[in-house]
């Protein structure tokens, strides 16, 4: 029999709630409940020991888990420093006990040990360090671009609330555009003071963005991730930053054995609600790493926009000195999922978004075979 202690563990910012599970010689099972302790690994380590001790059990081997949160990964990682095999546990995964209404974080701590000793959840992959880093980088960017947006929506309605709109029936954010919101003055000065506040907030945001993207053009260049990202902005709707995004965010895409693996780790694959003789799919599942599925469907729609009779500037820039089979194998994929698109929306009468998510479900699908040089 094995001989295994589960240690499940409710992590917050400031505590730690855990329970051990085990079971005796006989096969018996128990529980001990560790407590509530400060946040930390040293304290998390005293504890576990300490009870290992209590339990005379300091023969088992130790297992213990907690759910993907806004903690991150520190907690795990100094663990296993220490020594302790530590997971963690992919929240949407774990079985939980239904018409159960009582919430605590010693419930949570045990549920979370029965859940590792049954092997009812999904264990998240870990990035290494350097990744970690580059990811936090290119969130915050992310972030940044997110901020930007709203920035720029609360200029443009500030000025229709005053009664000034673009004479221009070109597009916002040009040139063109920045020349004629210099022009601007408001004899009140509330008025002017607010009016430059938001212009100002816009101009600070786009110049941060600005210097983070030259700084991930240099990052994307280094040994650790030019192979992937080049490969990647092969594709249509794919630039650096989205490249780099997706190579730091998954890690090893050999993981995944499949590209129906793939897209179903992302959520991009339809949900299922059969009974009986009726087979009833749903929309996709949104399950996994979200920041991915983002990214992939926003790529798609920039493919949904393309001219479908010759490439872009940018996309023959991206594509320049890369192997002849990488660039047709992309091509492919781009004429593929937006005659994809096109068939759902102008066929089969299929809303737009339901042929975005077809359409990034592909995506996802040909980003796995470059990644893993399934390209034949």
């Amino acid at each position: 029999m094995e001989r295994i202690a589960y240690i499940g563990i409710d992590v917050h910012k400031d505590t730690n709630a855990s329970c051990l599970f085990f079971r005796d010689q006989k096969g018996n099972p128990s529980f001990y409940e560790i407590g509530t302790i400060p946040a930390g690994v040293e304290n998390m380590i005293k504890a576990i020991r300490k009870a290992v001790k209590n339990l005379d059990i300091e023969d088992y081997e130790l297992l213990a888990g907690y759910e993907a949160g806004p903690t991150g990964y520190g907690l795990c990682k100094g663990l296993q420093k220490k020594g302790v095999n530590c997971i963690i546990m992919a929240p949407t995964t774990i079985k939980k006990s239904p018409g159960d209404k009582t919430k605590t974080d010693r419930k949570d701590a045990k549920m979370l040990s029965i859940a590792l000793a049954t092997d009812a959840y999904k264990k998240v992959h870990l990035i290494d360090e350097e990744d970690e880093c580059t990811r936090e980088f290119t969130r915050a960017r992310t972030a940044l671009k997110g901020h930007l947006k709203k920035s720029k929506q609360q200029l443009l309605s500030f000025l229709l609330r005053v009664g000034i709109t673009y004479p221009d029936t070109g597009n916002y954010w040009t040139k063109k555009f920045f020349a004629w919101i210099g022009t601007l003055h408001f004899a009140d000065p509330k008025l002017n003071y607010a009016f430059n506040t938001y212009l100002t907030q816009v101009k600070d945001l786009t110049d941060k963005i600005r210097i983070m993207d030259a700084q991930i053009e240099a990052i994307a260049k280094e040994d650790r991730y030019k192979d992937k990202v080049d490969k990647l902005v092969c594709f249509g709707g794919i630039e650096t930053h989205t490249a780099l995004s997706i190579v730091c965010e998954i890690g090893d895409f050999n993981r995944f054995n499949t590209a129906k693996d793939f897209s179903s780790y992302l959520g991009l694959v339809p949900g299922q609600d059969s009974s009986g003789k009726q087979t009833k799919y749903t929309g996709i599942t949104k399950t996994g790493n979200s920041r991915v599925r983002f990214l992939l469907v926003e790529a798609t729609k920039g493919i949904r926009r393309a001219s479908p009779f010759s490439k872009s500037w940018r996309i023959k820039k991206r594509q320049l000195e890369k192997s002849p089979e990488i660039v047709a194998y992309a091509d492919k994929g781009t004429k593929r999922i937006k005659a994809k698109m096109n068939s759902l929306v102008h066929s089969r009468g299929k809303n737009a978004n339901v042929a975005t998510a077809a359409g990034a479900r592909e995506l996802a699908c040909f980003v796995w075979g470059m990644m893993t040089d399934n390209i034949g």
